[in-house]
């Protein structure tokens, strides 16, 4: 165990908000609401910004909705509101641009932003038009910086493994070597033309991944000599217990090492339940060693005391001390106690951050996103069946998606996918194939045991 340090990052403005540089690590979450509902999205931002969120983050699929956040602003600032707002934008540069000019920070994602939508096909580029294809980043890119400059706005350059383009998978295959490129091709653009108001993110379901690449981009980024703040998440974590610890072993490990100047927990639950667990996180994280944990490591046994009354609390302590010793092969089993929470619950909370580590799997695994504005089902409605009907499926990991933006891409480390494709239609993944379509979404889930079934 270290002592928790923060790694030296320079200060963004965002709005009214500085992250990175000496500034307290911020939480934020993201509205599910529709992006056009003007009312539902102010009352849901304003229950995070009372929860403790202080940036709220919504998505903007097209020109209408970039215009309605001017909407969105005026009606939080009328309020009493100033917590910064972010565009969250996909596919269509032209969005971010519009989106630019009234809230305080667009979240960008390079594997989509002048790439086409990924086809999880072999391309082959010569270094010339490979050469080209950045080129064209930088065409596209540089009036969009011009415009954040113009109006104040900070950046923030969002990359999901599971969104990777099909130019950076086929030169670097899916990869945290091929995430890491993806982000610093858009991290020179910005140093090229001195435009620094610049947050990075770069986000994986499989908490091994999202480690393993948040390290690699800061030793890259030290290489080239830069300093950006670092937003952490585990996207897609899932909800309840599960979705709690494996955010807490992927932003514990990395807090613990001083990474990270903004958090976000991914649950499928209610964007203002993120927040207390956020708040957890960071104030475990900045305690002392002596004071986290008791921890001893015997025969590759990790063993971990503790004396918490919650039961939400024990499971975010352990799972932030146990996650980076498992995942670096410092252990290989765990052993905690807790005389104050039951025994069978001790031992479900061993099981769920082994299986979170990607080391032991003693139940299916649900990589659910948080949901958001595109979201096309009721989620949490849809995770109950589908967890209901699975629960015996012992390592069999399955993806429910809200929309196309991370599914299937998001999910091609999961066996089944059920991803929203229209309002309420539904389609259905083995792997990364899909194999039914647009399935009415009443039929969906039944569809999805029968896919099953017949797979296994």
């Amino acid at each position: 165990m270290t002592l928790y340090n923060r790694r030296k990052t320079i200060s963004v403005r965002v709005g009214n908000t500085a992250i990175g540089g000496d500034n307290p690590i911020r939480l934020q979450s993201m509205n599910t609401t529709s992006t056009m509902d003007t009312e539902g999205c102010i009352e849901q931002a304003i229950r995070i910004i009372r929860a403790g969120g202080e940036l709220v983050r919504m998505t903007t699929q097209g020109t209408r909705e970039a215009e309605n956040m001017r909407l969105i602003r005026e009606g939080l600032t009328a309020r009493g509101y100033d917590t910064p707002l972010v565009a969250d934008v996909h596919f269509n540069p032209a969005v971010a641009d519009v989106a630019a000019r009234y809230v305080e920070k667009v979240r960008i994602n390079p594997g989509n932003y002048v790439d086409p939508a990924r086809t999880f096909k072999h391309l082959e580029y010569t270094d010339q038009e490979y050469a080209q294809e950045i080129q064209r980043i930088r065409d596209r890119f540089i009036p969009f910086l011009n415009i954040c400059r113009e109006h104040g706005t900070a950046i923030r350059i969002g990359v999901n493994h599971g969104s990777l383009s099909d130019r950076i998978m086929s030169r670097y295959g899916n990869t945290p070597a091929g995430m890491v490129e993806s982000c610093m091709e858009f991290l020179r653009i910005c140093v090229e033309q001195e435009f620094l108001n610049v947050v990075i993110s770069i986000k994986a379901s499989n908490t091994v991944v999202m480690i393993e690449t948040v390290r690699l981009l800061v030793k890259e980024m030290d290489r080239e000599g830069m300093a950006f703040p670092i937003h952490l998440g585990v996207t897609e974590a899932g909800e309840g217990e599960d979705g709690r610890i494996k955010s807490a072993i992927g932003i514990g490990a990395l807090l613990a090492e001083g990474i990270g100047d903004t958090i976000r927990v991914s649950l499928s639950e209610a964007p203002e339940r993120e927040i207390p667990v956020a708040r957890k996180l960071v104030d475990y994280a900045a305690r002392s060693a002596e004071v986290r944990a008791s921890a001893r490591i015997e025969n590759g046994v990790l063993a971990l005391s503790y004396t918490d009354e919650s039961l939400e609390d024990f499971q975010l302590h352990a799972a932030m001390d146990a996650g980076a010793l498992l995942i670096d092969g410092k252990a290989h089993d765990l052993r905690l106690t807790d005389p104050n929470i039951p025994d069978e619950l001790i031992r479900s909370t061993q099981d769920a951050i082994m299986q979170g580590a990607r080391i032991r799997f003693t139940k299916p695994e649900y990589i659910s996103c948080p949901g958001c504005g595109r979201t096309l089902y009721n989620l949490e409605e849809t995770i109950a069946r589908i967890k209901a009907a699975t629960g015996h499926l012992k390592g069999v990991k399955i993806a429910i998606m809200g929309c196309i933006v991370n599914g299937p891409g998001e999910m091609a480390d999961a066996d089944f996918g059920y991803v929203g494709a229209g309002r309420g239609r539904i389609s259905l993944y083995r792997g990364k194939e899909c194999i039914e379509k647009n399935i009415p979404e009443e039929q969906a889930v039944e569809h999805l045991l029968q896919l099953i079934e017949n797979t296994l």
